[in-house]
């Protein structure tokens, strides 16, 4: 007679038996998969190769132009419509925008400049935008980033334009009017804040270091646990993680990428004071965007100071069906008490109604100046 407890034993090999060999064969199958991928991106990147070559031998005597955001942007909104599941779309536009950074690689290596040192959340935004293939050059200023793209040490720049808590940035706006670029692109980036320090630091810091930005979307945190300690803003996160990496009297308060880049621990994460808390970033360029079917257009307009003249030129858009995303004030350096008009609105400037709501303002005497269209920001 067979015992129940051998029984038991026998029926537990074969339940395992069937597992690994259910296991084995899901193995095969990824790699079969895998094997298929492979071949399947070499293939994509050797078309790359094959549009590089076309593009060269059909640019005649102009610069050859192989980054084209809004063809990229198209791309990327097919895969996101075509998506099965089960990996959610921003995951599966990741994994894309990665393939499509290391196949442009092989047509031209894209030099990206970025508002500086490593671990910034501007060259956060500039690997979503452009991949881990791109070669990034770190600038010390905003202003750093619209001198290296005017002058071609870089293809593109990215510099941060608005934060959702804290509003506009004053300098990349005054910048943009006489930077001699335009804007080819946004991207808008989720902003989480964490307090840095030196491993074995002092319980109580001397100082703490960050952007002028940060320390404002982080201060009801700060006035609760740390009131007393004396607040430095410095140009950028990372030169804040930097800083404290050098100095254990120091806290900062930079992105996770920076605490790994300069050696710091999190003594506390998520600190901002929003948890929805976003950064939008443009991308600047020397060549202008094509329509990419989704697109927005940001003008600088300049009018006489008289009744009603703002409400006029905002009239045009209404009445043209034309939606304004945003519109900021800033003073006209070259005139006391004048303003101009910054303003984003959707469409391109290619399109037919676009076009005819900036004709409509010139014939108003309204200063109008073309800042760039582009594709409005993906995940």
């Amino acid at each position: 007679m067979i015992s129940q407890t051998t029984m038991a034993s026998d029926g537990a090999g074969v339940s395992d038996t069937s597992e690994n060999e259910q296991l084995q064969r899901l193995r095969v199958e990824i790699d079969r998969i895998d094997t298929e991928l492979l071949a399947l991106i070499s293939r994509r990147a050797e078309a790359a190769q094959q549009v590089a070559e076309v593009k060269t031998r059909c640019a005649g005597q102009g610069p050859v132009v192989f980054y084209r955001p809004e063809r990229e942007a198209q791309v990327l909104k097919r895969i996101r419509e075509q998506n099965p599941g089960p990996l959610p779309d921003e995951r599966v536009v990741t994994l894309f925008r990665e393939l499509m950074s290391a196949c442009l690689a092989l047509e031209q290596p894209l030099r990206i400049a970025y508002l500086g040192p490593q671990g910034t959340f501007t060259q956060d935004a500039a690997v979503k935008q452009f991949g881990h293939a791109a070669e990034g050059l770190a600038q010390a200023t905003i202003r750093d980033v619209f001198r290296a793209t005017a002058q071609g040490e870089a293809h593109y720049g990215v510099v941060p334009v608005e934060n959702s808590a804290e509003g506009m940035v004053s300098q990349t706006l005054d910048t943009l009017v006489d930077a001699g670029v335009y804007i080819c692109g946004e991207v808008e980036l989720p902003i989480h804040h964490h307090l840095l320090g030196l491993p074995g630091r002092p319980q109580r810091p001397r100082e703490l270091v960050s952007h002028q930005q940060s320390l404002a979307q982080c201060r009801n945190w700060i006035a609760t646990h740390l009131p007393e300690v004396h607040q430095r803003p410095v140009n950028s996160n990372a030169e804040a993680a930097r800083a404290a990496a050098q100095d254990p009297q120091l806290v900062a308060i930079a992105s996770s990428t920076a605490a790994e880049i300069y050696g710091l621990e999190v003594i506390a994460a998520n600190i901002e004071d929003l948890a929805d808390n976003t950064t939008r970033f443009l991308v600047i360029g020397g060549v202008a965007t094509e329509p990419s079917g989704h697109d927005k257009t940001s003008v600088v307009l300049s009018m006489a100071n008289r009744p009603g003249a703002l409400h006029d030129a905002l009239g045009v858009f209404a009445r043209s069906g034309i939606g304004l995303t945003r519109l900021e004030t800033r003073p006209a350096r070259n005139r006391p008490w004048a303003y101009r008009f910054f303003i984003d609105f959707e469409g391109h400037r290619a399109d037919p109604k676009v076009a005819c709501a900036i004709d409509e303002l010139s014939t108003m005497n309204v200063e109008v100046q073309w800042l760039g269209s582009y594709p409005c920001a993906a995940l």
